[in-house]
């Protein structure tokens, strides 16, 4: 499932706020009061709803200043933007620094949304809407929606949620490979769990159990528990508000500002190689030795501007320059942020890391200023990608790949971790690797396959193994097929279910009178035990109008897991089949061979259902039969 962050801007006391309890229904203010002593992550959050299933999340940034630090916290988590003017004000001085830091961010697309509609007449909204439509110009919202709405009478509030709903469905995806990184931007205690923190997951994904680093102290910890939306998870997604349950950590070790992160994915220095721009209309010159508020992620420092190739960055002007901060700073190539004028506070600039742990620069040396501009148009690490890309999913090796580039070992191992780290490339296989963009191709091959499946088979619960990797992975090495399709599974593009794969959003829907059979179904062979019926003599106890149907749900129990079927005519509910490889396994625990007498005895049942059994099991390959005995062959995976 997608998962994106609606951000909204705008002048103090627009109606961000009422605007966003008309979509939503929740009330950001009142939740953040309400739940502050609970694992809660509403602060200043929402999250908005359609009808076929898709979720977006709000920031909801009530004034100036949390704007400034509620929105930058987590700078790459934003996916789209909601600029807000009121009707009755216009643009002000905040909304446009708001627009400026929206494009300093990196944003690409949004909307904007004129609140107060009922306040005012129509000869004097079409003058605020031409106003902020020439506003717009030369920004990422220039030719974007206008919604006028009331937040009070309703009026417009559901054009506006369409319109919501057309640009989250065309959002890209985030990068879900990149190793996890969460912005800190809330910490506090709770009885019975410790410390939590909360923040936007902006790269990756973080499960239960997992080992995590705090930066910049370098602290080690690990995820207890997660929270989305107040509900438990076992897994977080970039483009989620979380809530980190963090073990071994007091709140006085977690400021807002630090990073949880997977260990040793992210650096901590003093100094950052950036490209900085000054905005058109910061009114100010970027000089040499300025002193500027950093702003990047939830950390907010002092740093001065060293410009590298010039003198002054006159409004309208970028260059290479380097950062250089009172504090140590955790962050990453690629990374956005933002800079403040030292006082008074106002935005005036911002740009990309290109170097996030560089050596102290000399001004203007050309060959620092030769090596930001590869940093900032590519690097070693391209070539190594490319490869791997034109490898597609035969999951090539470092030493294939060093055969065919002129680079040491060492400097491979680094861009490979630089690439693996970054989400650019994948390790489903220790030492072997895979293009994000061929995992990409990979996914989009897996769900035709399985959505096809699932359009012709409604009722089963996925496709087998084998026919994902025939139809998907035709010409794959087995090996390399499954670490894919694996990896496919943790990334939530498609999900196992049983012994069976499907697509992510697939689910079975099955009529009134189906679920009926279903937990009639269900119901008789749980009671029934390791002694059932015939299939034959089960579908006979059911109505004549529902025996095609039975052979449908039987059908998709079974290729569910819920049943298991042993021959053609013998099942089992997946209790008394575990009961079945419990009693084997507790025979082979002080034998290497099993009779069908011996079997027979272990299950105390018929010679009929211990045969049924052990076929089975040869017919997966969990035994092998020799003679009169069978001897475990793969087992039975544990």
């Amino acid at each position: 499932m997608k998962h994106v962050i609606i951000g909204t801007a705008g002048h103090v006391d627009h109606g961000k706020t009422a605007l966003i309890k008309a979509l939503t229904g929740i009330e950001t203010d009142r939740l953040a009061e309400e739940k502050k002593r609970g694992i809660t992550i509403e602060l200043g959050f929402a999250h908005i709803e359609w009808p076929d299933g898709t979720q977006a999340g709000i920031v909801d940034v009530p004034g100036h200043e949390k704007f400034i630090k509620n929105m930058l916290a987590g700078a790459g988590g934003i996916d789209l933007a909601m600029l807000v003017v009121a009707a009755d004000e216009g643009f002000m001085p905040q909304t446009v620094e708001h627009l400026n830091i929206l494009t300093l961010l990196g944003i690409k697309d949004g909307l904007i949304v004129i609140t107060k509609k009922d306040m005012v007449d129509e000869e004097w909204l079409d003058m605020i809407k031409q106003d902020v439509k020439e506003r717009a110009k030369g920004t990422f919202l220039e030719g974007k929606p206008i919604m006028c709405v009331s937040a009070y009478t309703g009026e417009g509030i559901a054009e506006l949620k369409e319109e919501l709903y057309k640009l989250v469905s065309k959002a890209g995806e985030k990068n879900m490979r990149a190793a996890f990184r969460l912005p800190i931007d809330r910490v506090f205690s709770v009885d019975g769990f410790g410390t939590v923190v909360t923040g936007t997951l902006i790269e990756g994904s973080m499960n239960e159990g997992d080992a995590a680093e705090l930066v910049p102290s370098g602290a080690e910890t690990r995820i207890r528990n997660l929270q989305v939306h107040g509900n438990t998870v076992k897994t977080a997604y970039a483009g989620q508000r979380v809530a980190v349950n963090l073990a071994g950590l007091k709140k006085t070790d977690v400021q807002r500002g630090d990073c949880v992160a997977k260990p040793n994915t992210v650096r901590v220095s003093r100094m950052l190689d950036v490209k900085l721009m000054n905005l058109k209309n910061s009114g100010r010159v970027i000089t040499n030795d300025m002193q500027v508020h950093l702003y990047h992620g939830s950390a907010v420092m002092l740093a001065k501007v060293v410009l590298l190739e010039r003198d002054a960055l006159e409004p309208g002007e970028s260059g290479y320059a380097q950062l250089r901060m009172t504090e140590p700073i955790a962050a990453k190539n690629g990374d956005r942020f933002v800079i403040r004028f030292y006082s008074p506070l106002e935005t005036i600039g911002g740009g990309v890391i290109l170097d996030d742990a560089p050596m102290k620069h000399k001004r203007n040396v050309p060959s620092v200023i030769e090596a930001l501009k590869i940093k900032e148009g590519g690097s070693a690490a391209d070539r190594v990608l490319q490869l791997i890309d034109e490898a597609g999913m035969a999951l090539p090796t470092a030493a294939k790949l060093n055969a065919k580039l002129n680079i040491d070992a060492e400097e491979l191992s680094a861009e490979l971790s630089e690439l693996t780290d970054s989400g650019h490339a994948v390790e489903p296989i220790e030492g072997r690797y895979i293009s994000s963009r061929a995992l990409d191709a990979a996914a989009d091959g897996a769900k035709a396959a399985l959505n096809a499946y699932h359009k012709q088979n409604p009722l089963h619960a996925g496709m087998k193994a084998a026919e994902l990797r025939q139809k998907a992975f035709k010409n794959t090495e087995q090996a390399a097929a499954d670490a894919i399709i694996a990896e496919l599974c943790r990334e939530g593009a498609i999900k196992r279910a049983g012994e069976r794969y499907a697509d992510a959003d697939f689910e079975i829907h099955y009529t009134k009178k189906q679920t009926a059979i279903r937990k009639k179904l269900l119901d008789y062979y749980q009671s029934a035990g390791i002694e059932p019926a015939t299939v034959d003599e089960v579908m006979a106890t059911f109505q004549m109008n529902e025996r095609n149907d039975f052979k449908q749900v039987l059908d998709s129990v079974v290729s569910g897991g819920d049943i298991v079927m042993l021959t053609p005519q013998i099942c089992y509910s997946r209790e008394s089949y575990k009961k079945a490889c419990d009693a084997a396994k507790a025979h082979f625990a002080g034998h290497d061979t099993i009779t069908l007498a011996e079997f027979r005895d272990a299950m105390s049942t018929s010679r009929k259902y211990a045969l049924a059994v052990l076929e089975y099991f040869d017919k997966n390959g969990i035994t092998r039969k020799d003679g009169d005995f069978r001897k475990l062959n793969r087992g039975f995976g544990e």
